[in-house]
């Protein structure tokens, strides 16, 4: 199959991309940086130069391969627009890549018993609005004759495949508590996401390719974990002291609004039937405290 993956020199696309050319599929990835070419060549991912605002160049790539994965960018509605509409009437696969945050809570660092499914979904905050309403853009090109999927991942761990990048919320947790000496986390830390490898996630998209309806929503998780016990397995990792409660205020000041708020220091809890019963989708991997403990460092 010839794919076209957007975020390719990212953590996500790019491992989703060196998947699937290990698997033996033809991928071209889009970069933004010429100077990623060597790395995505290194494995075997033909370099696509070019930005999410070309829409001539997503347009013609989209044309000429045989699914898309866009894991460039949650919110940029343009691309998405762009390359529904040269996927259109095609029934070709096009995988979006969301984020649970959609459901946080923006608690503060306090927990909450509230658990999402994929029949059960909030209204979305208005600063999360936009995001669902691209989602909900990619689920209605089922309606275009696009076999459209929207995976909403939790939070991912683990070691990317392109060398240099890394997850969202964990190695932000990291590099200030390597700036620091300290390992912190929002609040308490008694708030709770789900989380699955970033391994998972690759073998997740591998078989929606090959299987997923169109028109579906899937959460992508495989366990859950309270910030504060991710936090005390990173201080042991890293032999540092911690980890401490930090206010909100003081957050923010480090990772910003939405990081601070909803990155981490909200509740994203959610379960998927769907993933298990229409993808036949196995995790093997269900414990980022393990993971942390063991491999955060290595």
């Amino acid at each position: 199959m010839n794919v076209f993956i957007t975020g390719a020199g990212g953590f996500i696309g790019g491992s989703i991309a060196a998947g699937l050319a290990r698997d033996g599929h033809r991928v071209r990835g889009l970069i933004r940086r010429a100077e990623q070419a060597d790395e995505l060549k290194r494995l075997n991912i033909e370099p696509v130069i070019g930005s999410l605002d070309d829409a001539a160049l997503l347009a013609a790539e989209a044309h000429a391969a045989d699914a898309v994965i866009n894991a460039a960018s949650s919110d940029h509605r343009g691309a998405v627009e762009t390359l529904i509409g040269a996927l259109e009437g095609t029934n070709k696969p096009f995988l979006h890549t969301s984020g649970s945050s959609i459901v946080g809570d923006a608690s503060g660092g306090e927990a909450s018993e509230k658990i999402y499914t994929e029949d059960d979904l909030p209204e979305p905050t208005p600063d999360k609005a936009p995001r669902v309403a691209i989602d909900n853009l990619v689920l209605d090109a089922a309606k275009r004759g696009v076999r459209s999927t929207v995976f909403c991942n939790t939070l991912i761990y683990g070691h990317g495949a392109v060398r240099d990048t890394a997850s969202v919320q964990l190695p932000r947790l990291e590099r200030q508590a390597r700036k620091s000496g300290i390992v912190r986390h929002v609040g308490r830390g008694l708030n709770i996401w789900s989380n699955v490898h970033i391994d998972d996630v690759v073998t997740i998209y591998r078989l929606a390719l090959e299987k997923s309806p169109a028109g579906t929503f899937y959460f992508v998780e495989s366990g859950e974990a309270q910030f504060r016990d991710m936090t005390v397995a990173m201080a042991k990792a890293l032999d540092l002291r911690g980890p401490e409660d930090w206010p909100l205020e003081e957050a923010i000041k480090e990772w910003g609004y939405e990081m601070a708020s909803y990155g981490l220091g909200s509740n994203s809890r959610v379960r998927s039937k769907r993933t298990r019963e229409i993808l036949g989708w196995q995790p093997s991997r269900t414990s980022v405290v393990e993971w942390i403990e063991t491999e955060l460092t290595a």
